[in-house]
């Protein structure tokens, strides 16, 4: 009986391992964000009826295919080990949610939407970009912090100094920012700036420093710990695989490593081998 086990574990290691059982199972995802979008329009009831068959087939399809991979991970511990696996486990889990003829029919649609996020967990480099993000996020936050405290220091000088000029744009704080978001991103940020130069000349310094320090400052501090971030992630990803240069430098590392060992261990039994001559 243990024999038979073995076999089916490795069966269905080889199945999740082969690549077009992979290009299938992205297929189906696709599909399935497809087949989501489809059913947002005004469509004959047949029609409807054939996609909600459709829906029910791929729901059963990722159901089946996370049975495989836990099996093929020979063990739960291994399998909840890895975040991407108890990722794909809780959308599949989600999908199973009743959609018609349920109080839960609107929540079963929204769930049904993240099955598209699997793509996420299938593809390497989508794994990689969003690994990067997410540890790239407490480092961002500081920045964030920082870029705050840069908009309320200028929505209150902003709102002192431009509020009697047009109060829909300066009237307190609140509203400021928003207009300071709105020359962050250059949205008619001119208009702004020639409105208040009619009253205040000068503020054309206000616009220029606070677009220089937000746009260009923090914009390319953000985009900088992405992009380290990144390649922090590839080089990772690099020596986990042993592909690129980085897995390239770890080999030889961990085998430099091992010769140094070995030679340790010779030059122990050759000082012994020493001291036993007479």
């Amino acid at each position: 009986m243990t024999v038979s086990i073995s076999q089916l574990q490795r069966r269905f290691v080889a199945i999740r391992e082969n690549k077009f059982f992979e290009i299938f199972v992205i297929s189906v995802i696709i599909l399935s964000a497809l087949v989501i979008g489809a059913r947002t329009y005004d469509i004959d009831p047949r029609l409807r009826r054939l996609f909600e068959l459709l829906d029910l087939s791929i729901t059963l399809f990722f159901l089946t295919e996370i049975i495989i991979r836990m099996i093929a991970a020979r063990t739960l511990k291994a399998f909840f080990s890895q975040g991407w696996n108890v990722f794909d486990l809780l959308i599949v889990t989600a999908s199973l949610v009743p959609i018609e003829g349920s109080e839960m029919a609107y929540l079963g649609r929204l769930l049904r939407i993240f099955r598209v996020l699997r793509l996420v967990s299938i593809i390497p480099e989508l794994r990689i970009l969003m690994n990067a993000f997410v540890r790239a996020i407490p480092r961002m936050g500081y920045v964030s912090l920082l870029m705050f405290i840069i908009f309320y220091m200028y929505a209150a000088v902003g709102s002192i100094f431009f509020s009697n000029i047009n109060p829909e744009l300066w009237d307190n704080i609140s509203i400021s920012m928003l207009t300071l978001f709105r020359v962050a991103t250059f949205e008619d940020w001119t208009d702004v700036m020639y409105e208040t130069m009619t009253v205040y000349p000068l503020s054309w310094i206000f616009y220029l420093s606070f677009i220089f320090v937000v746009a260009f400052v923090f914009l390319n501090m953000m985009i900088g710990i992405v992009l380290e971030t990144l390649q922090r992630e590839h080089e990772q990803f690099s020596r986990e695989t042993g592909e690129g240069e980085a897995g390239e430098v770890h080999w030889i590392r961990e085998h430099t490593e091992l010769m140094d060992q070995r030679l340790e261990r010779l030059e122990q039994m050759l000082v012994e081998l020493s001291r036993r001559k007479p």
